[in-house]
């Protein structure tokens, strides 16, 4: 059951992000440290199927865009903070819905934090990812000439939403340097790799570089790596996105869609690192209702489930450990 000002949804639709994957291998784990079995995942969307005391201002069958703070959203059923639920618009998928949260409020901060205006020049590398194809969009919407690093195959992409596309690799500082000859005034670092060392050799100022992907960098130079959730809560973020999407003025690009089962083949999708745009795992929707909860993560009733799960992950392989979602 739900508890005060949370409900339960049937998720049908949740995004994977590369900060998720990273988590899985360990590689974060001085910040998000796991223990296995563990749930995963932030972005969801789905349908209310319960409603905890507070939480009224929902219904059930209501059809939501939210996200789990407790690692929780790549499951059948998740309870949700009434706080971190906006309603979906009709008009938006659900795979688009549900891969919103992350990459949207993650390139809404970025783009607000590095304060750009009409008529200056920004840099966005890894222009075509998850994040990266949201920020372009939305630094063009703040009136700015937007230069995108990317891959050649996704030059055409850029280019149909007004981004100057350039290729990144050897010559990358030069074939910035042409692509905007009075200067760069911003740059936003959605990949990692050296990216900030670019920036600061194109004369960027410190205050006006963020970086989502190298806080080695970071804290080194003293750039920004500022999250949307600094400006505001995440929910109003996300019902801002939501209606651009609604109303045209913003794309979410779907790289692939698995089904939950797949989940693993999703992450080594997602690792490779040249994914245009989101990944998506859909639930299937027949399989679960609110009283038959086999991927319910984050509520009491999973307890007794979890205790049991981890007895038998104890017997288990290290190894399969570490990789089973």
């Amino acid at each position: 059951m739900p508890e005060d000002r949370q409900v339960l949804v049937q998720v049908r639709a949740a995004g994977i992000n590369p900060g998720e994957a990273a988590i899985r291998t360990g590689a974060m784990a001085d910040i998000f440290p796991s223990t296995f079995p563990s749930g995963q995942g932030s972005d969801l969307a789905g349908v209310v199927v319960e409603i905890g005391a507070g939480a009224d201002r929902f219904s059930v069958g209501d059809e939501m865009i939210g996200f789990s703070e407790l690692r929780a959203a790549q499951a059948e059923l998740v309870l949700v903070d009434v706080d971190n639920l906006t309603p979906k618009p009709k008009n938006v998928s659900w795979e688009v819905a549900g891969g919103l949260y992350v990459a949207g409020v993650t390139a809404w901060g970025a783009v607000h934090s590095v304060q750009l205006e009409k008529g200056e020049s920004v840099v966005i590398s890894g222009a075509a990812g998850g994040v990266g194809s949201l920020a372009v969009q939305l630094a063009r919407r703040a009136g700015a000439t937007v230069i995108g690093l990317a891959s050649d195959s996704n030059h055409e992409w850029l280019q149909s939403h007004s981004v100057i596309p350039v290729a990144y690799g050897d010559g990358v500082t030069d074939r910035i340097k042409a692509a905007a000859p009075n200067g760069i005034h911003a740059f936003i670092d959605t990949y990692g790799g050296g990216y900030v060392e670019l920036a600061l050799a194109l004369g960027v100022a410190i205050e006006r570089i963020d970086t989502i992907a190298d806080f080695a960098a970071a804290a080194k130079y003293g750039v920004k790596t500022e999250p949307g959730t600094k400006a505001r809560p995440g929910a109003e973020v996300l019902a801002e996105l939501a209606g651009l999407i609604a109303d045209g003025h913003l794309e979410v690009p779907i790289a692939n869609v698995y089904p939950l089962t797949q989940v693993r083949q999703a992450y080594t999708e997602l690792e490779r690192r040249h994914t245009h745009g989101k990944i998506v795992l859909r639930p299937d929707p027949t399989r679960t209702s609110p009283s038959d909860k086999p991927f319910l993560h984050g509520v009491p009733q999973a307890q007794e489930a979890r205790q049991s799960r981890r007895s038998l992950s104890r017997r288990a392989r290290p190894e399969q450990c570490r990789r089973d979602p």
